[in-house]
């Protein structure tokens, strides 16, 4: 996992494909859920890519600007309509200064996991913490990890996307000692860091995808938040708010000061 940068992994191959292999059919659900938390904004979206969940939002009136590393994830989202009104300063959002306070600041689909080590995702909570208003919110969706740990001893590979003429492969398999083994898949439970190989197979030929992540498991975030000066306000499973229990394999934390 040595060498790696982030946003080599969101070129402009990914940024292509992104909307459709992130399509998970709860962006509705999500921008009413952050429109409700906004309260008329501003908003801030770390991570805010393509604009998948930022442009919808931004159609309901509030004002949402966004922090990014990757050029050729945001060129996408400039491609799109109202595209050029969205404010998006480019660099790693653990760091980043924008200017000015927002009611509400959000980081989903695991991009907070994009922070590849505890200080650095520490840091980015005490960045969104600097930035918000004293009524405000901070909200983070990101998997629970406990699937990891569940993960067979052999070697397999599941489809993720399946498109006209398109086909992407996620490869994940388990190994020794708690780590992970097949070709560029691997896990080291000490830094919580899990990297994975990703296989797009489309017209223009056979992409691999390498991303590290480091997950957290919902009782650090909550730490990471306390140092940062914020709690928990509300956790719930998804953004429909259904019950956050031992089951869940999502989590949507919203913390406040």
């Amino acid at each position: 996992m040595e060498n790696y940068e982030p946003a080599v992994s969101y070129d402009e191959d990914i940024a292509e494909a992104y909307d459709n292999v992130t399509h998970h059919g709860d962006e509705m659900d999500t921008v009413a859920f952050l429109e409700q938390l906004a309260r008329g904004g501003p908003a801030l979206e770390l991570g805010i890519g393509t604009g998948r969940i930022a442009l919808p939002l931004a159609a309901r009136g509030i004002r949402v600007d966004g922090i990014d590393f990757s050029a050729a994830m945001v060129a996408r989202l400039r491609a799109k309509p109202g595209g050029s009104q969205v404010a998006v300063t480019m660099g790693n959002f653990a760091d980043v200064a924008v200017s000015g306070t927002y009611r509400l600041i959000y980081v989903i689909f695991n991009s907070l996991f994009n922070l590849l080590t505890q200080d650095e995702q520490v840091r980015c909570f005490e960045n969104a913490a600097a930035h918000l208003a004293d009524d405000g919110f901070f909200v983070v969706e990101g998997t629970v990890p406990a699937d990891i740990y569940r993960l067979p001893d052999t070697q397999a590979a599941a489809s993720e996307a399946i498109g006209g003429d398109s086909l992407r492969l996620a490869a994940l398999g388990a190994g020794g000692a708690g780590n992970l083994h097949l070709g560029m898949a691997r896990h080291d439970p000490v830094k919580q860091l899990l990297e994975e190989t990703h296989v797009i197979r489309s017209s223009k030929g056979t992409h691999l995808n390498r991303i590290v992540t480091r997950y957290a498991w919902p009782a650090e975030l909550d730490l990471m938040a306390r140092i940062a000066g914020l709690r928990l306000k509300e956790r719930w499973a998804d953004w429909s708010r259904e019950p956050f229990e031992a089951t869940s394999g999502n989590c949507v934390s919203v913390y406040g000061r």
